[in-house]
């Protein structure tokens, strides 16, 4: 059972980071103008999609405290900058796109767009640092506890969190390219096909930085697994980056989602059975089955969650046929 529900997890975040993965996205696009037929057009794209992705972020979160409390403790005491840094910035782009509208003056709805791309900025790092701390194992002692946040401060961890900035980026801009309207599509297009090297680039310098760090050699229990995960996202990439030049923004679209998602799911393979690996004591490190709370609490939480899943998925779903055409009502979308 814990299983399943350790998969349950990894599901809801990977959900999460593939769905306001395009939020913050397009809000990184606001930060030089790049936002094809402006920043105003961009945040209307992404209006009828937006506090909805926030639910998935919120039922994770839910079944962390639910069903795996011990390990909620401890990933938030050794990862709680970047946590906190996460979740500053989805407070930040939820608060930014709220309120930009409201003001006349066009220097206030700018400094609004600034707290947008500054939060977007913040939530992309902050998780993507979360799961280089997880991937790189933390110091957790005998006595069950974290000690201290210097783990999160080393290359492998910047150059993730950089990686995730670069593959958000992408989806934002595939996102807008199936969103605007045709002519302002294509020059979303025009930017995700440029930003795709650099996602390259920056999944690149994450791998490298992984393969010469000791810390994720040792916490690393499937060593195939962590390798397959740099080979999946540059398949992603490069597979998102052919759609868009024939003109198939919906499977970029997917494409550059499963380049989110698949960070989440291969993490926790490559670490299974443990949830968390400890680099200061190997007797110290949790393991899953560690880490969930009882059978009859899981059981119980099962009659919630259960229900939950195909009711978000129903939503989702609901959301994108509503609003599967681009913003100007007329040019079908095309996949």
């Amino acid at each position: 059972m814990d299983l399943a529900w350790y998969a349950l997890l990894g599901l809801f975040f990977a959900c999460y980071l593939v769905l306001a993965g395009y939020d913050y996205g397009v809000g990184l696009l606001l930060a030089r103008g790049s936002a094809p037929a402006g920043r105003r057009a961009a945040l209307t794209a992404l209006g009828p999609f937006f506090l909805g992705n926030e639910v998935w972020l919120v039922a994770a979160v839910g079944i962390l405290f639910g069903a795996f409390p011990v390990l909620e403790g401890e990933l938030l005491a050794g990862c709680y900058p970047a946590v906190a840094g996460a979740l500053v910035g989805v407070i930040l782009v939820t608060a930014g796109v709220q309120l930009r509208s409201r003001p006349s003056d066009e220097r206030v709805r700018a400094r609004w767009d600034r707290v947008i791309v500054v939060g977007s900025a913040l939530a992309a790092l902050g998780w993507g640092v979360v799961l280089a701390a997880l991937l790189q194992g933390v110091p957790r002692q005998a006595n069950g506890h974290v000690a201290g946040i210097s783990h999160l401060a080393t290359p492998f961890a910047a150059a993730a969190g950089l990686a995730m900035l670069a593959l958000v980026a992408v989806h934002g801009a595939a996102f807008l390219t199936l969103r605007l309207p045709t002519d302002a599509a294509a020059v979303a297009g025009r930017t995700a096909r440029r930003l795709v090297p650099v996602a390259l680039c920056a999944v690149a310098l994450a791998t490298v930085a992984g393969l010469l760090s000791s810390r994720v050699r040792d916490a690393v229990q499937r060593p195939a697994v962590a390798v397959l995960l740099p080979v999946l996202l540059v398949a992603a990439l490069l597979t998102a980056r052919a759609a868009l030049a024939r003109r198939r923004p919906g499977w970029a679209l997917i494409a550059t989602g499963a380049a989110l998602a698949l960070p989440v799911a291969l993490v926790g393979a490559a670490l299974w059975p443990y949830v968390l690996v400890s680099t200061a004591d190997p007797e110290a490190s949790l393991r899953v089955a560690d880490a969930a709370a009882s059978a009859p609490t899981l059981r119980l939480l099962g009659w919630v969650a259960l229900p939950l899943l195909p009711a978000l998925l129903g939503f989702q779903a609901m959301c994108w046929w509503v609003f599967r055409g681009r913003t100007d009502g007329r040019a079908p979308v095309y996949w």
